[in-house]
C-alpha cells in the first residue's frame, strides 16, 4: 500500500516511474477515508487540491525535475500558515480564519516539490499533552482508540501512525513532537532553537517554540531536516548556520561515541515497561561500540515549574492579540471592554485560560521578579547543565515519556498530573537544544509503543540523527505497524 510508504521509499517510486504521485495521494485520502472517523486525526483537507498539486508533480517528473520531496504527501498541524488552507489553531476563537500567506517552513516544502494537504488536529493553540484540548474534539491513538495520541501535535503523530499521510509536520514547545511521536509509535525530531524558521507558526511561547517533522523513520526526518532548515530575514531568531546533508550523516556507524546516561531522569514515577525497554535500548547502544556515561543534569527538578512560568508568561502575551478585533470570531459587548472579555470567554477553552492566567498572574505587578525574572536565571542553569554534559558525551539518552499513552479522559481533572506528562522533554526546549524520540519497545498488554529521547548539542543535529538511525536500523521498533 503506498500510503505506507516511507519518503524514501516512494521517492524511489516516483522517480522509476512505478507508481504517481496522484496514485500515492489518492492511497492516503482513501486511508482518510477507512481510518480518520475512528482517530479524528484531521480537522479538514482538500482532496480536489491535493490531487491537482499530485497530478503537477507528476507533470514535474515526467519533465525530468528531481527534488527531494517531489510527489511526496505531507499533512500540517492547524498552527502553520498554509495560504487558502484554514488556519484555527483547534480553537473556535479563530472562526472561518482562512491563511493569506505560507509558512517559511512551507514554502520549503513545497519548493522541494512537497503536496502539502490537510489541517491536523492539535490541543488548542498547541497547550496540551493529549490532544483532549481541542475544541473539535480529541484524537486516539491508532494503537487503542481508548487512549491518547499525547500532545500537543497528536493529530501530526496519529495522521503518520496511521498511515494517513506519508509524513507530517508538528510543533514542538515542552515536548509536542516528541511525546505524541513516542506514544503512537514514530520518529519524532524537536530541532535546536533557531534551525528552522518560525515565521507562520501562530505562537504559544516565542523562546521555546520550534517546528519539526512526524516520520516513520530516521532517514524521512533527516530529509525533512535538510529541506526546512536555514537562515530567514523573516524571522529574528533563525540563526545563520550552514544546514548540511543530514542524510549523509546516517553511516549506522556510531563506534566510540559517548552517551550520556543523566541519573536524574530514571525517576520513581518511571513505568517498570518504559524503564525496562530503555535499559535495553542502552544495551543495544553498547553493542553498536557507543560507550555509555552516567552524568548528573543537577537541576532537572526545577524544569516543570520553570517551563511552566515563562511558557505561560509568554503565551498570555502572544494570545492577547485574539480579541475579537482583527481577525477571529466575535462576541459583542456594550463597550470594547465588554466585546474582549466576552470573545475571549467563549473563543478560549478551558486550557487556554488556564495558562493565560498564569502567564499574566507571573507577569503582574510584584510577581514578575519573584516568579518570571527567576525562572529566566534557572533556565539559564538548565542551559548550562547540558552545555557541561555535551563536553565530555556526544548526545543523551532518556526515556521520552513516563508511561505509555494513557487512558482519554484519565489525567484531564488532573492538570499536574497533565503536565508531568512531559517531565522528560521540557529541559530540551528550556535549553534550546535538538532531541528526537525514536520506538524502542512496545509495553505487553496492551500492546503500545514507548519511545527512547535522544537529546544532542546545539545544532548538532548530524550526530543525533545518526545515532538515532544506528539504533533503529539495528532493532524492529519501527517496522510495527499500528492496529488501526
Amino acid at each position: 500500500m503506498l500510503n505506507q510508504l516511507t519518503i524514501s521509499e516512494l521517492s524511489a517510486k516516483l522517480a522509476q516511474r512505478e507508481v504517481s504521485a496522484r496514485e500515492a495521494t489518492q492511497a492516503c485520502l482513501d486511508q482518510i477515508a477507512r481510518v480518520d472517523g475512528k482517530i479524528h486525526a484531521f480537522l479538514s483537507f482538500n482532496a480536489a487540491d491535493a490531487l491537482a498539486q499530485a497530478e503537477k508533480a507528476d507533470k514535474a517528473i515526467a519533465a525530468g525535475e528531481n527534488k527531494p520531496l517531489l510527489g511526496v504527501p505531507i499533512a500540517v498541524k492547524d498552527v502553520l500558515a498554509v495560504k487558502n488552507q484554514p488556519l484555527n489553531c483547534a480553537s473556535k476563537i479563530l472562526g472561518n480564519f482562512i491563511s493569506p500567506y505560507d509558512a517559511t517552513a512551507i514554502e520549503k516544502l513545497q519548493a522541494a516539490g512537497a503536496i502539502v494537504f490537510g489541517r491536523l488536529n492539535m490541543d488548542e493553540f498547541a497547550m496540551g499533552s493529549s490532544t483532549e484540548n481541542s475544541a473539535f474534539g480529541a484524537t486516539k491513538n491508532p494503537w487503542d482508540i481508548t487512549r491518547i495520541p499525547g500532545g500537543s501535535s497528536g493529530g501530526s503523530a496519529a495522521a503518520v501512525a496511521a498511515h494517513e499521510c506519508i509524513a507530517s509536520l508538528g510543533s514542538d514547545t515542552g515536548g509536542s513532537i516528541r511525546q505524541p511521536a513516542a506514544l503512537c509509535g514514530c520518529v519524532g525530531l524537536k530541532p535546536t532553537y533557531g534551525r528552522i524558521s518560525r515565521y507562520g507558526l501562530v505562537a504559544f511561547a516565542s523562546s521555546l517554540d520550534q517546528i519539526g517533522p512526524f516520520t516513520k523513520d530516521v532517514r524521512d526526518s533527516a530529509t525533512l531536516l535538510g529541506v526546512m532548515s536555514g537562515v530567514d530575514p523573516r524571522d529574528s531568531t533563525s540563526v545563520p548556520q550552514p544546514v548540511p546533508d543530514y542524510t549523509k550523516a546516517l553511516t549506522g556507524d556510531i563506534r566510540g561515541m559517548k552517551l550520556g546516561l543523566p541519573k536524574e531522569y530514571m525517576i520513581g514515577g518511571l513505568d517498570a515497561e518504559v524503564k525496562s525497554a530503555v535499559a535495553a535500548a542502552v544495551k543495544k547502544f553498547q553493542e553498536l561500540g557507543a560507550e555509555i556515561v552516567e552524568i548528573s543534569l543537577p537541576h532537572t527538578d526545577y524544569a516543570v515549574a520553570t517551563y511552566y512560568i515563562i511558557a505561560t508568561a509568554e503565551a498570555s502575551a502572544n494570545l492577547a492579540r485574539f480579541d475579537g478585533i482583527r481577525y477571529c470570531a466575535r462576541v459583542d459587548g456594550a463597550d470594547p471592554i465588554e466585546l474582549y472579555g466576552q470573545t475571549r470567554g467563549a473563543g478560549f477553552g478551558p486550557e487556554v485560560k488556564r495558562r493565560i492566567i498564569l502567564g499574566t498572574y507571573v507577569l503582574s505587578s510584584g510577581y514578575h521578579d519573584a516568579y518570571y525574572l527567576h525562572a529566566q536565571k534557572v533556565r539559564t542553569l538548565i542551559r548550562n547543565d547540558f552545555l557541561k554534559a555535551f563536553e565530555t558525551v556526544d548526545a543523551i539518552v532518556t526515556p521520552t515519556t513516563p508511561t505509555a499513552a494513557f487512558k482519554i479522559g484519565e489525567k484531564s481533572d488532573d492538570p499536574l498530573q497533565m503536565y508531568l506528562s512531559d517531565i522528560f522533554t521540557i529541559s530540551c526546549n528550556l535549553a534550546g537544544i535538538c532531541g528526537v524520540s525514536v520506538p524502542c519497545g512496545f509495553t505487553k498488554n496492551p500492546k503500545l509503543p514507548i519511545g527512547l529521547q535522544l537529546l544532542g548539542k546545539p545544532f548538532g543535529e548530524e550526530s543525533l540523527l545518526r545515532i538515532a538511525h544506528a539504533y533503529e536500523q539495528a532493532t524492529p521498533w519501527h517496522k510495527e505497524k499500528a492496529a488501526i
